[in-house]
């Protein structure tokens, strides 16, 4: 009999296939071995090459219901209930982990203290496509979200969201009523449950694409951002009804 996964990365799709073979090749399978790992993609109903794509690489797919839409809490928690690991890992389709075995030592170090809840890290763009722009927005926002978590308010980005699994399922996971801000919901719920720190390692970077950032620019993504945020904060709902795709 084998053993259960001790991590479960979860990354919920939707028309993916220009970015997901690179997303999903970097778990090679002695990474997988080494740290206990099962990858899990949950599917919001892609009509491209994503299933086809993915269906070779993850270990298992979880559907969308047949002609239901799915927002990106939906699909993450319907990965989520599929999987079998210690400790949740949620990714996007189009993010790369820096230094990845490293990333899951640490990581796995941190989550293991009794004293931790969740973890979050630095998000930046692409190396090979990083702009000024780039640089200058993600330093303010990667120390925006390291600062409040150091005072106790709690935050993170979706990107890359790691949480014990007792701890998702007490709160049952992301609020599936949220178009948006689902990610800063759930992290704001994990700090008022004060069953353990969230905790911003510094140290650690996790990638992802320009392309929302190229398409709508810095100034409409940071407006989008803080309304939909101040908006769970004061409403418990977001602004935002749908959350544009950007393939």
């Amino acid at each position: 009999m084998s053993l259960a996964p001790q991590i479960s990365v979860i990354i919920p799709t939707l028309n993916e296939e220009k970015l997901i073979v690179q997303t999903l090749n970097q778990f090679n399978e002695d990474l997988r071995k080494k740290f206990s790992i099962e990858l899990i993609i949950s599917d919001g109903g892609s009509t491209d090459a994503t299933l086809e794509l993915a269906g070779k690489l993850a270990d298992k797919i979880v559907y969308a219901v047949k002609g239901e839409k799915q927002n990106i809490s939906l699909g993450r928690n319907a990965g989520a209930k599929g999987a079998s690991g210690k400790y949740f890992y949620f990714l996007n389709a189009d993010t790369m982990v820096n230094n990845i075995s490293d990333f899951f030592e640490a990581t796995l170090n941190v989550l293991g203290d009794e004293r931790n809840s969740a973890l979050t890290c630095r998000i930046q763009v692409f190396p090979e496509e990083v702009k000024l722009s780039d640089k200058l927005f993600h330093g303010f926002y990667n120390n925006y979200v390291r600062v409040l978590n150091s005072v106790g308010m709690g935050m993170g980005r979706g990107e890359c969201q790691m949480v014990k699994k007792e701890i998702f399922e007490e709160l049952n996971g992301y609020n599936e009523s949220l178009a948006a801000g689902e990610d800063y919901d759930l992290y704001r719920r994990i700090r008022k449950l004060g069953k353990g720190k969230i905790k911003f390692l510094n140290d650690l970077v996790v990638y992802e694409s320009p392309r929302r950032y190229r398409k709508f620019g810095y100034r409409r993504v940071f407006f989008d951002w803080t309304k939909n945020s101040v908006s769970v904060f004061l409403k418990n709902k977001s602004v935002s009804k749908v959350w544009e795709a950007v393939r």
